[in-house]
């Protein structure tokens, strides 16, 4: 089982219904294609921070790392990152991420609660 995130960069939605719909049009758009969207540089930066706090799932040897995919880059796509948590660290993770994404200027949204996370 995992938790799931979606970090994006653009205008930051009004509410939760709007960011639902944007992520929906996003997802369609850069994740539920054939078309090749390589990462946009802010969504780059922000997986490689992510990256400087816990490794990359191709790298972990002492199971440490929150990510359930890997390379963790390779689920960005345009200005578009949605990837998956081990659920036993999505709590930690999850919030560490959302943070990052905040400072960062990115928006961040919670599928599974249909929310974004300030």
């Amino acid at each position: 089982m995992s938790y799931d995130l979606a970090v994006w960069e653009g205008e930051h939605p009004a509410d939760d219904r709007t960011a639902a719909r944007t992520f929906t049009d996003l997802y369609d758009r850069y994740v539920d294609t054939d078309v090749e969207h390589p990462p946009a540089d802010r969504i780059a930066a922000y997986v490689a921070a992510l990256l400087e706090r816990w490794c990359d799932l191709t790298e972990d040897e002492e199971d440490t790392s929150p990510w359930s995919t890997g390379p963790l880059i390779g689920e960005a796509r345009g200005p578009l990152v949605y990837f998956p948590m081990r659920w036993s660290m999505a709590e930690e993770a999850s919030a560490y991420a959302a943070t990052l994404a905040h400072s960062m200027g990115l928006v961040c949204f919670d599928p599974q609660q249909n929310r974004l996370r300030l």
